[in-house]
Formats: structure tokens, C-alpha cells, sequence
């Protein structure tokens, strides 16, 4: 069978194992849209998985098509995912509300549809991704519907048809291909023919699709599948005769009108007692339900739920947290009094439950229920579901049957509960886990609501239960499909008088019959066009895009971007819509944040809903919401993303100067750039150190003809001065006898292995390799007086020339392993004692100690040295009479540049030793010991030289296209230098300066450019710009990790000038138009750390060169700001003095405000209901100040250790300290509010802050959750001011500082406990184990515990806060005090 779809053939792909019925269907919907009629159980998920497959090569990737498999909720998801995926190849998808779908924007919904074939949701997300353009008709091939009976009046599944369907329809687009699935199209409590007909041609004309049932009768279904027994179970109802009956309700109204009324003399604003009225009102409206429907004892056991502190089973509404109290206060209360009406130690018996409703204990219904389910008790594997309206009866059943049952029966009885407005239930983890324990069998009975009805499928299910009989045709049909077993029984509980109930039941068990009837008298008739367009409703579509507002929808949108504008703990932004009844008009106004103030409608029926879509447009056009019709904020939002979807490459190559870097060749003579190393000790040796040349074919950038700076020597600063002297020119030899000299020297210091000698003398010979092309020659005399040692230099070629050696004029010689030598060659050589390989400088002959010599040994035994070598080494000395040799071991190269180098003033005692000549192979002389000294320093000064030129290399870049910047390298090199280096300079603390001015730049930027906009937005535009994933973007395009320096110096891997290069060969790279640099070995880099190497790039050029550098380098990173001055618009007028008191705070400023209402809009918070006030200024005094006192602590204490200076400012820069000093100065008392909560905490922190005298508002010492507001005045004022004074930073400091001094300083700095403690952790190896915040439903705060295990004992501390930061830094200061205590007491 083969059906052509447009220009494709649909060929049919049935399953093996479908039965006839389910065949005809799937012809049926191949040719046509269609909704299939059958009892559940059936198999309808089956035809729809067949069309599924039929459609699959329409859907396979890289076709841009999809299959849309809608499903009422979201149970069902899960369920029906599962079986597509079984049953198909397909990739499907599953999507719900709880995945944050309501927040995706076009971006993610383009990965879905790229990732996935079928989508399997619930109706509102393609509802919403319509509406949105997110998702287009013409993109699905497929729509399937489960339980498409619910298309009626604005149900999802109504709207996704009317607003789109029908559209499209008409216009003559392609569409999808319709597939609905229902038990029952009608969806009332009973009907006739032809009220069922209409029902039905309704569904049809919706849908576009023709309602078909393959089967002629329920016997062909018969054969395959078993259905289930109706039964009625009859209860009487009689009057409650627990003689207080009347008496409890009564109480119980008092009770509540107690309660209700304490509210008024709690201060809580209107809104809250409202909604704390309201959820009073409907708990005592459950617990009288339960007294009259259920029975006292049960009315007792929701008491007791609710009072337990699970307020989220009843959850009405928020409310704060003194609204809370006095709920709970009555719940309390509610037990007790009810609990006093049962007799103490009440036990419910199962055989005895007809005395219980004797009493009054339990109803007659509750009983009936009982009653039925033991009758099952000889029941094998009993999997029951039973139906109840309300959730609470859900739950305190589950109390009963669990009280009574496990013990007869062994059942074990849970409950499931959907969501919507009023009531917040279950997760839906746990309503999947105990649908699983059904099927499993470990849970025997569920009570559930009308969630459970739809689509379930519990294969095992052999029992249902009606505890509250079916509203509808449709609740019944789709509760009895859930009894699935052979044998299975369907129990309606009725009352025994109620004759309309019982007719009711019996209409329900006739309309089957009476909807096939129906529909196949009718298969002939078409569908017919919808009466009315989109509802008969207005509608706002985005030409652009498509998208579309409607009537109805428009609140729930507008409702939507209020939510997403800048809100606090005592203020939701929300539209305030006032209706005059009379003219029928409506005026919506809109909260702070919001770019347009009001809206008003009149003359239409719905002005409410008019006014909202008149909203939405009105957004629309200001850009507010966008042309997808979603908040800006968003889409703002979704975009820092998109910086993650390109993979960072961790290796990075890294960069090595060019001036360094060349060929070994042979060419005649080559000139040399020379440059004089001085090296300078500050400190007493009696060795001095040796000046050195280097020499460098190309000269090294201008400002490193002359720098100095400091080497950690063992025993102090080694202080090294750079100069350069001339060029000098030198011949092919004299080139390479200098590469062996420092060839062969370096080796001696470095690896001490005489067998490479050899080797590496071959690979200091030119052959053409890139390499490190540079020469450190010994120099003789001064800057002014200098020229090079080739004495010295010509140690090198000391084994290859002794043998033409001519001592014939030396007064004495000595015999050596090199053989007889005159004393002038080895008092200043390097000498290797081969017996134990062991490298010594001689530089003197000791006068009169000989081989018989006695020396004095540790143990106070003296010895000959001939007699000491003799028993130490088994070497016999043959010239005992030649005096020995005074020499020194060979220098110990270091790591020089690591800080916190520990200096040993004392030379050990083994370093000098007496050497008789015999035993001593002369390797270089003559060579001194300053030269050999000298040597043993020149690998970490030489990496300096090398990160220098690096650093020079970059800076040279024309920046932003100013080429006359003048920044030093070394400040360059400081910004470049991670910590992980541990040299002395790092970047921390030209990031923390870079961080805050590219904070500033950044916020001035969006705040003069987007002046209408809100904080909100404004904060993640703000965030986008500064993210490390958009500064390490921009680093990446302008190759700084290159340049980048993360591991600390390396002796083992640095590379002897001339020798080939243990790594891959270098390779140019062209970085500017006149800068070029070699790359060579790779290394990682993490993405944060290039972004904070780039913003201390910026705060090396602002610290250098000023503001402009710093600007130009951001434009030439590719960030657009500047600092032009852009007029601050007004969008309206008012009288500042009616507001606020001007003249005080201008006096406590000491600044007179040109315009006085910044000052109103500064002082204003969201609470203050005036759309007409804009509130930006905080967005942009945070970033002005933070800047201000960032450069006031960098300027003011320039010898700060780089984490000094991000210490300071995280202690000056916070909430606390702009909020205590915002006290101090009285302005709380400014703010312009209608908060009663704002008002009571901040009443309650001024009377904290007492308490800390106020002497100092920096550091933490701060144990109460300041109001972010008193913060925000601070910052705000500091914006207004900035504004106000045309952007002038010094105004804005001099007026900002008396507020906030005094400020804080090295001396009177607090670490944040945090940090503290975790460096004391650090410094005592104690182990800190991972901090666990938890928030309790009893209070309502955040409560965090510390722990530290310190010598075995684990030392623990837990705090509550409103704040989860607040209580985690009292917690860790808690474990500090304990932990210093006991230091205290140790020591």
C-alpha cells in the first residue's frame, strides 16, 4: 500500500504483531487526518507508532522535518517516549515544563530539532514555541494528539489547532498530518444522540479529522483484549451522630476567625494578609471537609499533615514568612481542638470499623471503601487504583488503608497528586517512582486524582475503585481503562438514595455504544471550516517573524516580562490593572524597570484582556519584547551561550622572542647587539660575581636597553642591571668557541654528566637548525671599560691543548689526572674528581698542606689525608709531599625567580675541601670562580630576559591604532604571569584594577546606550561583555595565549643556547606588521585563565599610560566603548522636594545637584509604585565605585603583594560595608518605599548596627542579612552624582568618601572568614571538608555547616541565615574561633 504525500510516497510499515482493527486505522490515517475511537487498552499508541514509522524516511536526519507526539502530561512523556523509541529507529526527544523549556530561545530549540526526529511533549510547549516562531507547522510532518478529547474551548490542544492549523489552512500551506487518539470524544456527564453527534462534529471540525472505529462491535475487541466488570458498591449516608459534630465546626470557625484577625496587628502589607487570609480560609475549608465527608478521625490526621511543617502539600499561595506563622499557628490549634473530640489512644480496628462509624469516627463512605477492598484480600497480587477528587482525601486514605491494611493484608498503600494552581504536590520524580512500584508490585494500592486517568498503562492493574464518582462521560471511560487484567473489576461507589448518581452510571456504561453509533453514521459527512477565526478573538502577529499574541494569551505574557524586571524579597513587579466598571475602560500600569508607564483601553467587552494585548504591542514596538514575543531579557540571557558552543582548544602553543631565536650557520664575520648583565650582590659573599655579555643578532626592543631587576639568592637579593653597550662582530670561530665555552659550562652546572660533553659539543656546531641562538660571553672591566675574558673563554679547549702546553718558565707543577700541570692552569680550573664524580672550582694552593698532613675529622679524630683516602676511597696517594688544593663544590643552580625562596646566610661546611691534585681531571682552565658563579644564575636571568621580550613583543602591537603608548614590559610581564609561576609578580592585582575598569567602561557604555532600558537587562549585557567566556573569546582571536606564562621556570626543561631544543621544531609566526615571534612546545591553558590574563592586560595599560591606553586596548581587543558623554533623557516631570529632603542629602554630599530629581530617582525603590521613576542608577554607581576605590587602594599602596590589593577590595567593596555606612549617614530613613516588610527589617538592622558602634563599615563583622537596598542608596547616589557632574570620577569619589570612610586599609583589613579559613587550613594541613547548605521549611532560612578536620577530630559548626552566603561566613567564623582556640592552647 503506497499513499503519495505531496511528491513522496508513503509506503504503510505495519508492525508484525497488530491486529486487524489497528491496520485499518493506520490505512485510514495515512490517507487522511484521523482520530482514532477505541476503549483504552486497545492499542492506539500502536497505529500512531506505525504511522510513525511509515513516515520515518520524511524524518530521518538531515532532513529538517520532525513528528510532534503531543500527550496531556507529564507522566505520559516519559511512557509514550519510551515506546516510540522501542518501536521505531527514530531519535526521539522528550520535553516538560520543569526542564526550563519556558526559558529556551530560538538558539536551543534549532539543537533540538537538529538532534531529534520525534518530539514528545506536553501541548503548552508547542503552544508556546508556535506562538514564538520557535517552531514552525511547515517544520512537522506528524502531529499526533493523545486523548485529543481535550481540544475544547482554550485548551492547548484547541488553541494549537485555531491559532495555527486552521491559519494555515486557509491560506493553503502545508500542514501536518493530523493523528488524534481518544476513549471518548464526548466530554459531558451524559448525552443523547444528538447532543453526542454535535459533541463529536464539534472534535471533528477542530481537528480537521474524521472520528473512525475499525471494530463493527465490542466482541472483535473481546478477542484480544480483556475488559473490566462494572460493579456498584452502595453506601448509606447518615447524619454524623457524634453529638459535638456541630460544636467542632463551630470551634473550628472561631478558631479561624482568631486567627485571621491577629493578622492585623502583624506588620505585613495588604497583599500578604490577603494572601495569608485566603490560605487560612481554605485549610479550614479542607478540615471541614474532612469532618463532614470523611469523618473525624480523618479530619484529625490532615491536621496533624499539615501541622507537621509539610506546608507544600497545601500550598495556596506564598506568603511571608510571619503570614506563615500564623497559618501554622492554626493548624496547630485546629489539631488540638479536634484531637480533644477523640478518645486518647484511639486504635482503628479492621473488624470492628462499623463501631468506629457508630461513633462518628469514620463515615459510612470511608467504611464502604474498606469493606470493598477486603473483599479482594484472597487476591493474588492485588494492584488497585483508587479515584478521589481532592488531593487531601488522597492523602489521609493513604493514613487509614495503611493503618489498617498491612497487617491483614500485607498491602502497602501510596498516593499520587498532579499539580495546578491551588495545590503543590508531588514532584513528578516521585509520582513516576510510585506508578513503578504499582507495576512492580511493591506498592498494592494507589489513591490518586484525575491525573492518572489519562493514557496510564499498568498492564497488571486488576482492580479500580470510583471513591468519587466521574464528572464526565470521558472520566469514567478513561478511570475503567485502567483496570487492564483478565477478570478485572471496575467499582463505582453510590450512595444508596441517590437515584440521579445511579442513572448517571448507567448513561456512562451506555454511551459507548452510543459513539460508535454515531460516528459511523456520520463517516460520510466532511469536515466543516471553523465558525470563527482565532477564537472570535483579536490577535497581534509580528509581521518579521510570525509571532503571535492572542486576546488570551496576552496576560499571561505581559505577566511573563513583569516577572523577568529586576525584583527583590519586598517588591514583585506586576502590572496593576484598574477596571471602571462604568465606562467600561481598563488602565494597566506597569512596574519600575518597565520602558513604558501605562496603558488604557475603553469600549470593548474584555477590557482587561484588551489592555494586556495592547500592552504587548506596545512592548513589542520599544524592543521590550522582541520580535519573538519574549521578554529581552530572555534572549539577553540565552546569548553568553553561545561563546560555549565553540570548543576551546586547552593546548596552546606558546611564544618565544624572536631576538633570541636563530641559525646555526658558518657564514663569515656576524655582528652582535651586546648587552652587559651587571649582577650585584646585597648581601656578603666571599665570592663576587662576574659581569657577563650577552650577544643577540637582533637588538631586543627599546625599552630593554636598559631595566634591572631582582634574582632570590640563597643568601639575599641578587640585583641584575641590563645594559646596552655596542654592537660587536665576531668571526666564525670566535662564535664557536664561545657556543663550547657556555656549551660545556652549562652542562657542567646543569646536568654534572661528563659523558655528554662530547655529545653536546657535536650539537653546538652549525648545522642549520633553528635554535637558541645567543652567546653569554665573561667580560673584563666596567659599562665604560669593557672587553671580553677570552682567557677565560679558552678554558674550554683545556684537555685538547695541554698536551702543546709549555710550562718549561713555571716555577713548580703538580701531577694531576691530566698529568703534571704547573700551578697557574689549576688554581682557577674546574676540576672532576672521577673516584666519585664529583665537580669542584680550585682557586688556590694550599702552603703546607700535604698528603701527611693531619686533619681533624667530625667525630674529633684526626687523620693524614693520604691516611683518610685511603680508608675512605681505596685511593693511595703517590705525591704525598705536592700541596693539596683549596676548592669549592660547583655551584648549585635554582630556580631563582620562585618567591619565598628560603635564604641560608651560612655556606655549608662541606662546601670547601682540601683536593689533592693526584686525584683531580682539570675540565676547564683556566675559568674563576665569579665566572663559574656568575653561570649558576644566568638560566633564571636569562628566562626573564626571554618572558621580557615576549612581553615587549605584545606591547609593541598597535594598539587600538595608538602606537606612541609607552608601557613598560615589565608591567606587561606582570600581567602575562600567572600565579601558578610563583614568581614575585603575578597578575592578581593588575587583574583585580583591569576587572573593575572594564566593569566601569562596560556599564557607562550600556547606560548611556540603552538609557530606557531596565538593571536587569542591563546587568547581563553588562555580563556578556565581561564573561570569561567573551574575554577569553577576544584573547584567543588576538593570540594572547601565546604570549601567556602558567608554569613556573623549569631548570630541567630550559634549553642551552645552541643546543637543538628537546621539543618540536620552532616555527615563525607573524604577529603584527613588524613583529614576529617562534612557537614551540605546547601547553594548556584553561578558557579563565586567558580571560584574566586579558583584563590584566588592561589594568597594566591603565596603570602605565592612563585611561586612553587602556580604552585603546580594549577597541583592540575587540570591545566598543568610550567615553564620550551622551545627554541623560528625561521622560518626565516632576517636583523633586515633594519627594525627598534635597537640601539634606546635597549637604551630607557636599555637592549641589543640577537636577535634584536624580536624586528622587536614586532614592526610589520598586516598591514605590511610580512608573514614571526609572532605577538605573544603582547598575551604574556599582560600577563607578567600585572602580574609584579599586584605583584609591592601588595608587594609595603601591607595595601591595598582589592578593593584598583583591583582599582590600572585597572588604570595601560589598553590600555590608555601603549598607552600615548608608546607616551611619542616616539615609535609610530617605528611601522612598511602601514596603512594610523593607521597613521592618531595615528598623531591625538599625537597631543591630548599634551595636557595632559604627566606627568602621568595612570587613565583616556584620552577623545580621543587611538589606540590599541600603546598599543600592549608596551606589545609587554615587551614579546620580555621575550623571549629574557630566561623568566626573574625582566629584563623584570626593563626595562619596566622608560616606564611606573610614575606609579600609593593610593594617585594618579583616579577611573574610572564609578566606581565613581556609588559609589556616592550608598553613596547620588541616582538611576542610565541602560546606552543606540546606534550607528548612520550619524557619525559612538557609542553614550551613562548616567542618574541619583538624589532628583526627572533626570540628563542626552549623549557622542559619536568611542568606545561604551570610550563614555559611557565621558558620566559618564559628570553626575559626574554635580552631584558634586551640592553637592558642597548644602553643
Amino acid at each position: 500500500m503506497a499513499i503519495d504525500e505531496g511528491n513522496q510516497q508513503l509506503v504503510a510499515d505495519p508492525l508484525s504483531f497488530a491486529r486487524s482493527y489497528q491496520l485499518e486505522a493506520l490505512e485510514m490515517a495515512l490517507k487522511d487526518n484521523t482520530i482514532v475511537l477505541f476503549e483504552t487498552g486497545t492499542g492506539k499508541t500502536l497505529i500512531a507508532i506505525m504511522l510513525l514509522r511509515s513516515y520515518s524516511h520524511l524524518l530521518r536526519k538531515p532532513s529538517p522535518h520532525i513528528a510532534v507526539f503531543l500527550v496531556p502530561t507529564v507522566v505520559l512523556v516519559t511512557q509514550q517516549s519510551e515506546v516510540v523509541a522501542l518501536h521505531t529507529d527514530l531519535k526521539v526527544g522528550k520535553y516538560y515544563g520543569e526542564m526550563g523549556v519556558d526559558f529556551w530561545d530560538e538558539a536551543t530549540w534549532k539543537q533540538e530539532l537538529d538532534k531529534y526526529e520525534v518530539l514528545v511533549m506536553t501541548p503548552q510547549i508547542l503552544l508556546d514555541a508556535l506562538r514564538h516562531t520557535f517552531l514552525r507547522l511547515d517544520q512537522i510532518k506528524v502531529l499526533i494528539f493523545d486523548e485529543c478529547h481535550n481540544a475544547r474551548g482554550k485548551h492547548q490542544y484547541a488553541c494549537i489547532m485555531t491559532e495555527f492549523y486552521h491559519r494555515e489552512l486557509a491560506k493553503g500551506r502545508q500542514l501536518p498530518r493530523v493523528f488524534g487518539m481518544t476513549a471518548s470524544p464526548i466530554k459531558a456527564k451524559a448525552s443523547s444522540s444528538e447532543a453526542a453527534w454535535k459533541q463529536i462534529q464539534d472534535l471533528e471540525n477542530l481537528m480537521h479529522s474524521k472520528v473512525v472505529f475499525t471494530c463493527e462491535s465490542d466482541a472483535i475487541l473481546t478477542r484480544y483484549l480483556p475488559f473490566s466488570t462494572p460493579k456498584l458498591k452502595f453506601y448509606n449516608e447518615k447524619n454524623n451522630p457524634c453529638s459535638s459534630f456541630e460544636t467542632v465546626k463551630e470551634d473550628l470557625q472561631k478558631l479561624a476567625e482568631k486567627h485571621i484577625s491577629s493578622l492585623s496587628k502583624l506588620s505585613v502589607s495588604p497583599s500578604v494578609a490577603k494572601s495569608a487570609t485566603d490560605r487560612l480560609k481554605k485549610l479550614l475549608s479542607t478540615l471541614m471537609f474532612c469532618l463532614t465527608e470523611l469523618g473525624i478521625w480523618l479530619a484529625v490526621k490532615a491536621a496533624e499533615v499539615y501541622s507537621r511543617g509539610n506546608g507544600a502539600i497545601f500550598m495556596w499561595g506564598e506568603v511571608d514568612v510571619n503570614g506563615e506563622r500564623v497559618i501554622k499557628a492554626f493548624s496547630s490549634d485546629a489539631l488540638e481542638l479536634l484531637s480533644a473530640h477523640l478518645p486518647t489512644g484511639l486504635q482503628l480496628i479492621h473488624n470492628d470499623l462499623r463501631a468506629s462509624m457508630t461513633d462518628g469516627y469514620l463515615t459510612s463512605k470511608i467504611i464502604c471503601l474498606v469493606e470493598t477492598l477486603l473483599e479482594y484480600r484472597e487476591q493474588n497480587d492485588l494492584r488497585c487504583i483508587v479515584f478521589v477528587e481532592r488531593i487531601v482525601t488522597a492523602i489521609v486514605i493513604r493514613i487509614l488503608l495503611n493503618e489498617l491494611l498491612p497487617e491483614v493484608t500485607g498491602w502497602r498503600t501510596e498516593y499520587t497528586a498532579g499539580n495546578n494552581s491551588r495545590f503543590q504536590s508531588q514532584s513528578r520524580k516521585e509520582q513516576n517512582k510510585i506508578v513503578d512500584e504499582l507495576r512492580k508490585g511493591t506498592v498494592n494500592i494507589i489513591i490518586a486524582t484525575s491525573m492518572l486517568e489519562e493514557g496510564l498503562d499498568v498492564q497488571s492493574c486488576n482492580l479500580v475503585i470510583r471513591f468519587d464518582l466521574s464528572a464526565t462521560i470521558c472520566s469514567f471511560i478513561q478511570s475503567r481503562g485502567r483496570a487492564r487484567m483478565q477478570n478485572s473489576d471496575f467499582v463505582c461507589m453510590v450512595k444508596s438514595d441517590d437515584h440521579s448518581a445511579i442513572a448517571r452510571v448507567n448513561n456512562y456504561l451506555a454511551s459507548g455504544s452510543i459513539m460508535r453509533q454515531e460516528c459511523l453514521s456520520h463517516a460520510n459527512l466532511p469536515c466543516e471550516p471553523l465558525a470563527k477565526e482565532m477564537h472570535g478573538e483579536p490577535w497581534y502577529e509580528v509581521e518579521k517573524t510570525g509571532a503571535l499574541v492572542t486576546l488570551s494569551s496576552s496576560t499571561a505574557l505581559l505577566h511573563f516580562y513583569c516577572s523577568r524586571l529586576p525584583s527583590d524579597r519586598y517588591f514583585k513587579p506586576y502590572p496593576l490593572c484598574t477596571v471602571d466598571k462604568m465606562l467600561g475602560s481598563c488602565t494597566i500600569r506597569l512596574p519600575h524597570g518597565c520602558p513604558i508607564r501605562t496603558i488604557t483601553v475603553s469600549g470593548t467587552k474584555s477590557p482587561k484582556q484588551q489592555a494586556c494585548l495592547e500592552a504587548c504591542k506596545e512592548l513589542h514596538r520599544v524592543g521590550a519584547l522582541t520580535d519573538n514575543l519574549v521578554p529581552d531579557i530572555v534572549e539577553e540571557e540565552a546569548e553568553p551561550q553561545e561563546f560555549g558552543y565553540e570548543p576551546y582548544l586547552d593546548e596552546q602553543d606558546r611564544y618565544f622572542p624572536e631576538e633570541l631565536i636563530g641559525y646555526h650557520n658558518d657564514e663569515s664575520k656576524m655582528p652582535y647587539y651586546c648587552y652587559l648583565l651587571e649582577l650585584e650582590p646585597n648581601f656578603q659573599y666571599d665570592v663576587k660575581p662576574q659581569n657577563i655579555v650577552l650577544a643577540v643578532h637582533k637588538m631586543l626592543n627599546r625599552d630593554l636597553g636598559e631595566f634591572g631587576f631582582d634574582l632570590n639568592a640563597d643568601r639575599g637579593k641578587m640585583i641584575v642591571n641590563v645594559n646596552l653597550v655596542g654592537k660587536l662582530t665576531l668571526t666564525p670561530s670566535e662564535v664557536a668557541l664561545c657556543q663550547q665555552f657556555q656549551v660545556k659550562l652549562f652542562n657542567l652546572l646543569l646536568k654534572r654528566n661528563l659523558d655528554k660533553l662530547h655529545e653536546e659539543d657535536e650539537h653546538s656546531r652549525g648545522d642549520g637548525s633553528v635554535v637558541f641562538n645567543y652567546l653569554l660571553i665573561p667580560a673584563l672591566g666596567s659599562r665604560h671599560d669593557l672587553s671580553i675574558d677570552w682567557r677565560c673563554i679558552s678554558s674550554v679547549l683545556y684537555q685538547k691543548n695541554a698536551a702543546f702546553a709549555d710550562h718549561s718558565k713555571c716555577s713548580s707543577a703538580v701531577h694531576t689526572k691530566n698529568g703534571l700541570v704547573c700551578h697557574c692552569m689549576i688554581e682557577n680550573s674546574l676540576v672532576c674528581t672521577p673516584h666519585n664524580g664529583f665537580l669542584y672550582c680550585v682557586n688556590s694552593t694550599l702552603d703546607g698542606v700535604r698528603g701527611d698532613t693531619y686533619f681533624t675529622l667530625k667525630d674529633k679524630e684526626s687523620i693524614t689525608y693520604k691516611a683518610y683516602y685511603k680508608e675512605k676511597h681505596d685511593i693511595s696517594l703517590e705525591y704525598e709531599q705536592e700541596n693539596l688544593l683549596g676548592g669549592k663544590h660547583i655551584f648549585t643552580v635554582h630556580n631563582n625567580l620562585q618567591r619565598c625562596r628560603t635564604q641560608n646566610k651560612k655556606e655549608p661546611s662541606y662546601s670547601s675541601c682540601e683536593l689533592p691534585p693526584e686525584i683531580c681531571l682539570i675540565l676547564m682552565s683556566p675559568i674563576s670562580i665569579s665566572t663559574v658563579y656568575s653561570f649558576s644564575f644566568l638560566p633564571s636571568l636569562m628566562h626573564r630576559i626571554e618572558s621580557l621580550a615576549v612581553a615587549s613583543n605584545l606591547k609593541s602591537i598597535p594598539v587600538g591604532g595608538t602606537t606612541n603608548v609607552e608601557i613598560p614590559a615589565i608591567k606587561v610581564l606582570e600581567a602575562l604571569t600567572t600565579k601558578k609561576c610563583q614568581e614575585e609578580l603575578h597578575l592578581e592585582s593588575l587583574e583585580t584594577l583591569g576587572d573593575s575598569f572594564l566593569k566601569y567602561a562596560a556599564t557607562q557604555q550600556l547606560f548611556k546606550t540603552h538609557q530606557s532600558r531596565h538593571e536587569g537587562l542591563l546587568s547581563l549585557k553588562r555580563q556578556r561583555v565581561i564573561c570569561n567566556a567573551s574575554l577569553c573569546k577576544l584573547g584567543r582571536d588576538r593570540k594572547i595565549p601565546g604570549f601567556v606564562r602558567t608554569e613556573p621556570f623549569d631548570l630541567k626543561t630550559w634549553t642551552i643556547p645552541g643546543v637543538p631544543c628537546d621539543f618540536s621544531v620552532f616555527k615563525g609566526e607573524q604577529i603584527s606588521t613588524s613583529g614576529k615571534v617562534y612557537t614551540g612546545r605546547s601547553r594548556q591553558i584553561k578558557s579563565k585563565t586567558v580571560a584574566d590574563v586579558v583584563e590584566a592586560l588592561i589594568g597594566a595599560f591603565l596603570s602605565a599610560a592612563g585611561e586612553v591606553a587602556a580604552l585603546s586596548f580594549m577597541v583592540w581587543l575587540g570591545i566598543e566603548v568610550n567615553f564620550e558623554i551622551v545627554p541623560y533623557t528625561k521622560t518626565f516631570v516632576m517636583n523633586p522636594d515633594m519627594h525627598v529632603n534635597i537640601g539634606y542629602i546635597e549637604s551630607l554630599l557636599g555637592y549641589k545637584f543640577q537636577d535634584a530629581s536624580l536624586l528622587v530617582e536614586a532614592l526610589t525603590h520598586g516598591s514605590y509604585m511610580r512608573p514614571e521613576i526609572p532605577t538605573c542608577y544603582q547598575f551604574l554607581g556599582d560600577a563607578v565605585l567600585d572602580y574609584l576605590i579599586t584605583v584609591h587602594l592601588y595608587h594609595n599602596y603601591p607595595g601591595l603583594s598582589p592578593g593584598l590589593l583583591t583582599d582590600l577590595r572585597s572588604a570595601s567593596v560589598n553590600n555590608d560595608c555601603y549598607a552600615l555606612s548608608a546607616i551611619k549617614a542616616g539615609l535609610h530613613k530617605q528611601v522612598l518605599h511602601l514596603s512594610p516588610g523593607l521597613h521592618r527589617h531595615v528598623a531591625e538592622t538599625v537597631d543591630k548596627a548599634e551595636d557595632l558602634r559604627l566606627v568602621e563599615t568595612f570587613g565583616w563583622e556584620s552577623e545580621a542579612n543587611l538589606p540590599k537596598v541600603l546598599g543600592d542608596i549608596i551606589e545609587s547616589l554615587a551614579g546620580a552624582i555621575y550623571v549629574d557632574s557630566g561623568h566626573d570620577k574625582e566629584t563623584v569619589f570626593r563626595c562619596m568618601k566622608p560616606l564611606l570612610d573610614p575606609l579600609v586599609t593593610p593594617e585594618t583589613l579583616r579577611i573574610h572568614p572564609k578566606r581565613e579559613l581556609i588559609q589556616l587550613c592550608q598553613q596547620e594541613n588541616y582538611t576542610m571538608r565541602k560546606t552543606q547548605i540546606s534550607r528548612h521549611a520550619g524557619d525559612g532560612q538557609a542553614h550551613a555547616s562548616v567542618a574541619v578536620e583538624a589532628r583526627g577530630v572533626v570540628h563542626e559548626e552549623t549557622r542559619p541565615a536568611k542568606d545561604r552566603k551570610l550563614a555559611e561566613r557565621l558558620a566559618c567564623k564559628a570553626v575559626l574561633k574554635t580552631l584558634k582556640e586551640i592553637l592558642a592552647a597548644d602553643s
